[in-house]
């Protein structure tokens, strides 16, 4: 048993120590580093390279700003009593029915 585990020790020591030693060899590229130096198509299914489109354009600055001053101008028209409140009500369950209706309305124009 004893020299079972020292034939196994050295064997172990002997492998470590040829591990360690260093060869200088003309090192080609793999075949994976290879590939990866080729250029990618573009028209080849799935492309991850690159920015992707969004689904739907971005609310400009400009726009952003049109729609506060309109919102604004709704909020402040309500205080001073300028529209009704069944105008009111009329304007903010549009705007409700837009926000429940919006995502599957968009979702039903993006799928076709």
């Amino acid at each position: 048993m004893v020299r079972m585990v020292a034939a196994c020790g050295a064997v172990g020591v002997a492998l470590v120590l040829a591990g360690c030693t260093s060869a200088t060899v003309d090192e080609k590229p793999s075949a994976y580093s290879a590939t990866m130096a080729k250029p990618v198509p573009a028209d080849v299914y799935p492309v991850i390279e690159g920015k992707r489109p969004a689904a739907s354009a971005q609310m400009t600055n400009e726009e952003a700003a049109a729609q506060e001053a309109r919102l604004t101008a709704l909020s402040s028209a309500r205080a001073s009593g300028k529209i009704s409140e069944a105008e009111y009500q009329r304007r903010l369950n549009e705007l409700q029915q837009l926000a429940a209706n919006h995502g599957a309305e968009t979702l039903k124009q993006i799928q076709n």
